[in-house]
């Protein structure tokens, strides 16, 4: 598959504000600032579709995006460090857990993590928390353009082994990990 065309469609607090689009959906989560509005950037090649910011919590909603009118990508809010009062991130919990419970298009969830850090508790405690709800997953192993080369397939295998998930490379500077990705995708969207 060739992305060729993208667009944002809409922001919404919870799973009730949110359209059905009868495509299939890509859930994309991880903590706060882990790079997931520059892996949509990335991966559609538009600078800018999703917003990017250096502050953690910025992403705040739940944001769709349309991809080659072929899938459709859910932006999360981040888990982890937000400078955000403890009952919004507690709400954020519950939106996040009803969302990737019930929402009934959700085909796979894509769990981003930082690869120049070793696996955070709260990584941990979500791909549990995947495993045990039974929920299709694949990792996406952020910022592989600030570890050295030889260490980006050791870091991807660590993970693996770890999280018991697929793992792919990726960067925001790098087509060259995108074609994984996208096959991963067409992969899923195939069935």
């Amino acid at each position: 598959m060739r992305i060729t065309k993208a667009k944002f469609l809409t922001s919404a607090p919870s799973i009730k504000e949110c359209p059905e689009l009868n495509l299939p959906e890509f859930a994309l989560i991880g903590r706060s600032n882990v790079g997931k509005s520059s892996f949509i950037n990335a991966l559609v090649n538009i600078n800018g579709l999703a917003k990017t910011s250096n502050t953690p919590g910025k992403t705040r909603l739940i944001n769709l995006f349309n991809v080659n009118d072929a899938f459709i990508i859910a932006d999360l809010p981040g888990y982890g460090y937000a400078k955000v009062s403890g009952k919004m991130q507690n709400d954020w919990q519950k939106n996040l857990e009803k969302y990737l419970l019930q929402r009934e298009s959700i085909v796979s969830l894509i769990q981003l993590i930082d690869s120049r850090h070793p696996i955070q508790a709260n990584d941990k405690q979500m791909a549990e928390w995947i495993k045990h709800n039974n929920l299709p997953c694949f990792v996406i192993a952020t910022k592989v353009d600030q570890i050295s080369k030889s260490q980006i397939k050791p870091t991807c295998l660590k993970f693996e082994k770890e999280l018991g998930l697929p793992v792919f490379p990726f960067c925001k500077s790098i087509n060259f990990y995108n074609k994984d990705i996208i096959a991963k995708i067409e992969e899923i969207i195939k069935g």
